[in-house]
């Protein structure tokens, strides 16, 4: 029993009462576009600001008005205070001093809803990612849905964030298995209309009928090896082998990535760089019925030496001009776009929005890691940190929790990131959360958190 009991590190918890029921939603949501901002961004500069409070902790930045009516929101978001009315907003979200502070950990808590085990203060972002980590949330809604018919159910772009070996641990499937994980689609700075998926690609010179020649082989050679003892690796990875090849047979798949078909004139709204064109990809993916889609943040390395991180949120230097310089006029334009544009379709009624990060940044401008005040830059802080949900029955214009004076902690209740795991739960449908290990043992994916039912109508 102890032996067993390894591959579930915090899965196995006492009895406890049973949660009041929760009011069911009318209309579950189709989708879910979650848009990751990498690298930590500043609840403080952006939408929870304190403007009453000291120079050192509000900054630079003015609030501004908005179209909702509980909403405001940084004076260079001029765009999406047009589209406040249709997204709310969660504030004193917090790890509770259970990360580590660590980009790593804070991937895993926000994107898994699980806690950071022990291992993530023991190798801090050398952790990477096991197969026994809790699975992502557009794992588990891909694993609980139907699968759609031609497309991936879960499709994360536009790369997959950290360099090997530092591949950020909570973005993959773990213990329910690699057939979950989630498709990728690559998209680069330079050409920001072209987006390629390694398991998408064939080599030079691999025709349809060398495929299927090297399909046929792929599936002897899985024949006979299943007698030893990774057979259930094995059967994964020939299940997305399987899943491989009929995408690259199918010909609706090169149609639901063809960005270039857009008209010029929308892809200028959305802004063509990247991360405008990944939201503009977003938006065709739902449209093509694709549950689950990830955005994560491309991080512009160029930025490096005068933010003091990898070019993304991560502004340990010079906050206020990477902010308004670089960071908040892409944001402002693409999110605001993908808004618009998935309202004007209708797509937004029945699509769960999410955009959220690894932490906030310190409410107190100085980081010492860039010399201190003089440096202008936002540490690290895990303890506070805001999310931003619209679509599938959110009420927009609402603001649903309270920080402190100072933007530094909840002021009277703490939301948790598994918190707003189960909201995307419930946004989806998704009832029952149980599954089974390799040995048919039922357990619970997050028995932790309840969903912020108030969001919604």
């Amino acid at each position: 029993m102890g032996l067993a009991s390894l591959g579930f590190r915090g899965g196995l918890k006492g009895t406890t009462a049973a949660p009041a029921a929760l009011p069911t939603l009318a209309k579950p949501a189709k989708s879910t576009v979650l848009f990751f901002l990498c690298g930590g961004s500043s609840h403080i500069d952006m939408w929870d600001m304190k403007p009453q409070a000291p120079l050192e902790y509000r900054g630079e930045f003015k609030p501004m008005r908005t179209t909702g009516d509980e909403i405001v929101l940084c004076e260079h978001l001029p765009l999406l205070a047009k589209q406040a009315h249709r997204f709310a907003m969660v504030h004193g979200v917090t790890d509770g001093g259970r990360a580590t502070g660590d980009h790593h950990a804070g991937y895993y808590y926000n994107l898994t809803g699980h806690a950071p085990d022990p291992t993530f203060k023991q190798q801090g972002n050398d952790r990477r990612p096991y197969p026994e980590d809790w699975p992502y949330m557009g794992s588990v809604v891909a694993m609980k849905r139907a699968a759609h018919p031609t497309l991936p159910s879960l499709i994360t772009l536009p790369h997959k964030p950290s360099k090997l070996p530092f591949t950020r641990p909570g973005q993959f499937a773990g213990r329910i298995g690699m057939e979950h994980d989630p498709f990728f689609l690559n998209g680069n700075f330079d050409e920001p209309l072209k987006f390629a998926s390694p398991t998408l690609s064939m080599a030079g010179g691999m025709s349809a009928a060398r495929m299927q020649d090297r399909k046929s082989l792929l599936a002897a050679m899985n024949e006979a090896r299943r007698e030893l003892d990774h057979e259930m690796a094995i059967q994964n990875y020939a299940r997305q082998q399987e899943r491989a090849f009929d995408l690259l047979s199918s010909s609706s798949t090169a149609n639901a990535f063809d960005i270039q078909s857009e008209p010029q004139a929308l892809r200028e709204r959305y802004g063509q760089d990247i991360n405008g064109m990944s939201l503009l990809m977003a938006r065709r993916l739902v449209e093509a019925g694709v549950p689950f889609v990830t955005v994560f943040w491309k991080e512009d390395e160029r930025l490096h030496n005068q933010c003091k991180s990898a070019g993304g949120w991560d502004t340990h230097g010079d906050n206020f001009n990477c902010l308004r310089q670089h960071l908040l006029p892409k944001f402002d334009r693409g999110f605001s776009a993908f808004l618009e544009d998935m309202s004007s379709r209708g797509l937004l009624d029945e699509t769960l929005v999410l955009v959220t990060s690894e932490m906030g940044r310190m409410p107190k401008v100085g980081d010492r890691r860039s010399g201190g005040p003089g440096g202008a830059g936002r540490d690290h802080w895990t303890s506070c940190m805001s999310v931003l949900m619209a679509g599938a029955g959110v009420q927009g214009g609402r603001v649903v929790g309270e920080t402190d004076a100072r933007a530094e902690f909840p002021k009277d209740r703490p939301i948790y990131p598994e918190d707003v795991t189960r909201t995307v739960y419930y946004a989806m449908g998704l009832e029952n959360l149980d599954a089974q290990d390799r040995l048919g043992r039922v357990y619970n994916l997050l028995e932790e958190g309840r969903p912020l039912v108030e969001l919604f109508g």
